[in-house]
């Protein structure tokens, strides 16, 4: 059966994405819309309730918005703002939460996409949290550092415009500490405290890493990577790397694009027995945005998990 799929916000970042990635399928229709009806209601109205799957690639409040011209009972919306994230009535589009996280997407006409920062963040916390390696309450600091496409099609511009002479350092923003990611953070990481939390933007396209240190008596690097281990053993799309294995490049630097055009998320534990640091690696437009609403999607549709995605 071929599923009709309509894209509202294909001209963003991640709309421009799934188009590409949904474009390679043969089990899927894409509806068109044409360029200059776009932001029409009427229109846009249509094609939502004619289609079984609806991506949203809208800001905010034009998600909230989208959602009041949905009406068919029988379309199924997967959200890509953060809008829905920590909502009631939709469910959390993150597969390797928990045991049941599958079945909640696959049995819900409301999935709504996790933020890149998130992705990484609570893959790495939650389960050192239900472990008991790490208290709910721990006052976690954290930094990441993402290139220019996370910060969408204004950024991209801006910093494509300066060619050869782009910004000579990371650019760190949010500097109110209350990045947007935060409240699906804290609810679905397990915490009871909020994160101090600092973004950075680099002068490279694509990639992120999310470093979180921990200082916790009686837990050491190989108590945490045992702990993911046992966690993730099944889960195709996440990569745990033996304590200290940083995955370097020759000139001994991390390398921040090393997960890009993929879904995976590769997991690192640096340390000793006094002080680790976790860093957790996806490419912040799979993982972190198109790939993981695809794989939402093929959970949804009952198809394989990883069809359409590199791991």
């Amino acid at each position: 059966m071929t599923v009709k799929i309509f894209i509202d916000g294909n001209e963003g970042t991640t709309g421009l994405q799934l188009s590409t990635l949904l474009n390679q399928r043969n089990d899927i229709s894409l509806i068109s819309i044409d360029p200059a009806l776009r932001k029409e209601p009427v229109e846009r109205q249509y094609r939502m309730n004619s289609a079984d799957v609806v991506f949203l690639c809208l800001p905010d409040d034009a998600s909230k918005d989208a959602m009041n011209l949905i009406s068919s009972p029988d379309t199924c919306v997967i959200d890509t703002s953060s809008a829905f994230r920590v909502h009631t009535d939709w469910v959390y589009g993150l597969p390797e939460l928990e045991n049941e996280q599958r079945s909640r997407i696959q049995n819900s006409k409301r999935i709504s996409n996790p933020g890149c920062h998130a992705t990484a963040f609570i893959l790495s916390i939650r389960p050192l949290v239900d472990a008991g390696l790490l208290p709910k309450n721990y006052p976690i600091s954290a930094f990441s550092f993402t290139g220019y496409s996370g910060g969408g099609k204004t950024m991209i511009d801006s910093y494509e415009a300066l060619g050869a002479n782009p910004p000579p350092t990371p650019q760190p923003y949010a500097l109110n500490l209350e990045h947007k990611h935060l409240p699906e953070i804290v609810f679905y990481a397990g915490l009871t405290k909020t994160p101090v939390f600092i973004p950075s933007i680099g002068s490279f396209y694509q990639g992120l890493s999310v470093w979180i240190p921990v200082i916790v008596e009686g837990v050491s690097p190989q108590s945490i990577y045992e702990a993911y281990q046992d966690r993730y053993k099944t889960e195709r799309f996440i990569r745990v790397h033996e304590p200290n294995s940083h995955d370097l490049r020759p000139d001994y630097f991390f390398d921040v694009e090393g997960s890009n055009y993929t879904n995976r998320v590769d997991i690192f534990i640096m340390g000793n027995s006094v002080r680790q640091c976790i860093v957790a690696r996806i490419d912040n437009l799979g993982k972190g945005a198109a790939g993981s609403a695809i794989q939402n999607l093929n959970i949804y549709i009952g198809a394989p998990e990883n069809y359409g995605l590199k791991d």
